[in-house]
């Protein structure tokens, strides 16, 4: 299983697509826990692949629903960044992780360094290189490429109070200028890289296509039992989409 070169990803990513002057475009790294077939699962049971190891539950219905709310294009994978991280770079041990969080994971331990490239070209490549296109295509108008995630509620033990964090990459602006106008409506508790920060390793996709497009950028962490159910979703698709364009116009005028 460790060096199979020959494996059937399945699809890479869904687009949801929006109109050519959509001031925000989303990503979604994180959205599915799907394994292709030809890798057994990695040797994971179920409930470990239908855990936060293998996805970021949540996410795509907030995703989605955002898309859907303010007409903005959607870049979603659709396969578990266990088989590759597409928030990593290539050379990034984290890329293909042989655990996470507590839990081993058989399936990428001792991958040569071809069934290894075989995941760089037939996931990670095929993605970004759709996500810049998505941005090329709307370049004069695009003010922000943001990144949807979710985190577990207890890491390794710890309990996360925190219930949304605004991480920026090396660019600071965007995320100072949201963290500055959280709307009064909001009323959950939002940090500043927190869970994470950029010193993680967690901002690969935005300081990507953030530098090569010279677009703000920022990425969202919600916790993820905030956004477990359908409706939940869509009501913080609903106020991220309005406060995202609240934060917007706050850089305008401090401009």
């Amino acid at each position: 299983m460790t060096h199979l070169t020959n494996i059937d990803f399945g699809p890479i990513f869904e687009v949801y697509d929006a109109p050519l002057n959509s001031p925000v475009i989303i990503i979604c790294e994180h959205a599915s826990n799907r394994i292709p077939k030809d890798l057994d699962g990695l040797g994971l049971t179920l409930q470990q692949q239908n855990s936060h190891i293998a996805w970021d539950p949540g996410a795509l219905g907030v995703s989605k629903a955002m898309s859907n709310k303010m007409a903005w294009p959607l870049i979603a994978a659709t396969i578990s960044r266990l088989v590759y991280d597409l928030n990593r770079p290539p050379d990034s041990l984290d890329a293909v992780r042989v655990r996470s969080e507590n839990y081993d994971v058989p399936g990428n331990k001792n991958l040569s360094k071809q069934a290894r490239n075989l995941r760089v070209q037939e996931v990670h490549l095929p993605f970004h290189k759709t996500v810049q296109d998505i941005i090329a295509a709307r370049l004069s108008a695009l003010k922000l490429i943001v990144t949807i995630h979710s985190f577990t509620p207890v890491y390794d033990g710890h309990v996360r109070e925190v219930e949304m964090g605004i991480l920026n990459g090396k660019h600071t602006d965007f995320a100072e200028a949201m963290n500055a106008c959280v709307p009064d409506y909001f009323g959950f508790l939002v940090r500043q890289n927190e869970p994470y920060s950029a010193a993680d390793g967690v901002t690969y996709s935005i300081d990507l296509h953030g530098e090569q497009s010279q677009i703000a950028t920022v990425m969202l962490e919600i916790r993820n039992d905030l956004i477990a159910y359908p409706q939940q979703q869509q009501d913080w698709g609903k106020r991220l989409g309005a406060w995202l364009m609240h934060a917007i116009d706050f850089v305008k005028k401090d401009k």
